[in-house]
């Protein structure tokens, strides 16, 4: 039985390589067709080189704009964050606290879980519209959309979570004269709080993608706005490392949650495990 694959499992450095070993053969396939395509045409903009990457990092992340006089990577991304985070924030708030009515209260849940249902079936982006006649192309309409995008989903997660929540707990407080405040706040919170940090961190790609499609459309600044702007000069080099960071800032996050949960909910995470 111990020669059957699926009971044979890496080391600690073989998990690192078998890791590793994708994004490296991503990466060599890129150069080998990109010498391919400029050995043909020097002047190939679909796969630039390693020459052309370096310059246009050098460029963007280092040099002054001659028209601004701003590191435009930085302020790009010191946008888009401002942006991602005050969406996430206002999203993560209100998820929890209808979450958490939703799963704890029957009227409540009665009330609003159809809706809610209906409302995250609508595609956020057909809505995005929507929000720039009512709300302007401004902060407001892409913090907006990012909170319509997202809130639905951790809405019905963190009410998911509550339901889970054994109804001998709630017995038992209830029996100790807790009254339903009482509850919500020494029984039900500290069960679904590490469950709202992997909402979290399932809601970054969303929230990315409808933050990218809002700078695209109506923005001035932001890493969405620079890719699509890049677009209409085939900027290859520029749009592709662009993309890396936003995977990158979205790795770190997602890392930064992780990381939160291990430390203050050590147990969630043995649990999990």
């Amino acid at each position: 039985m111990s020669r059957r694959i699926i009971n044979r499992r890496p080391s600690r450095g073989g998990r690192i390589a078998w890791g590793a070993a994708p994004f490296v053969f991503a990466i060599a396939a890129y150069f080998i067709f990109s010498a391919l395509r400029l050995a043909e045409n020097p002047n190939d903009k679909l796969l630039p080189g390693l020459a052309a990457f370096g310059d246009a990092i050098h460029r963007m992340a280092f040099a002054r704009d001659m028209r601004t006089g701003d590191i435009l990577l930085w302020v790009d991304t010191l946008a888009s964050l401002q942006r991602l985070l005050i969406g996430l924030g206002f999203a993560t708030l209100i998820g929890l606290v209808f979450g958490v009515a939703t799963g704890v209260i029957p009227y409540v849940r009665a009330s609003l879980s159809p809706f809610i249902a209906v409302l995250s079936m609508i595609p956020p982006m057909a809505v995005l519209p929507i929000l720039f006649i009512t709300f302007g192309l401004d902060e407001l309409s892409k913090v907006v959309l990012i909170v319509i995008g997202i809130t639905p989903f951790l809405i019905r997660d963190l009410a998911l979570r509550v339901a889970d929540i054994p109804g001998e707990l709630l017995i038992k407080a209830q029996t100790l004269g807790a009254s339903t405040w009482q509850i919500i706040l020494r029984v039900v919170l500290p069960q679904i709080a590490p469950r709202l940090a992997d909402a979290i961190r399932l809601s970054l790609g969303p929230a990315w993608l409808f933050l990218i499609s809002a700078e695209a459309i109506a923005a001035t600044d932001g890493l969405g706005y620079r890719i699509f702007l890049m677009r209409r000069y085939l900027a290859m080099d520029v749009i592709l490392p662009y993309v890396a960071w936003i995977t990158f800032l979205a790795f770190l996050m997602d890392w930064a949650l992780r990381r939160f949960n291990r430390r203050f909910f050590p147990w969630a995470s043995g649990e999990q495990s």
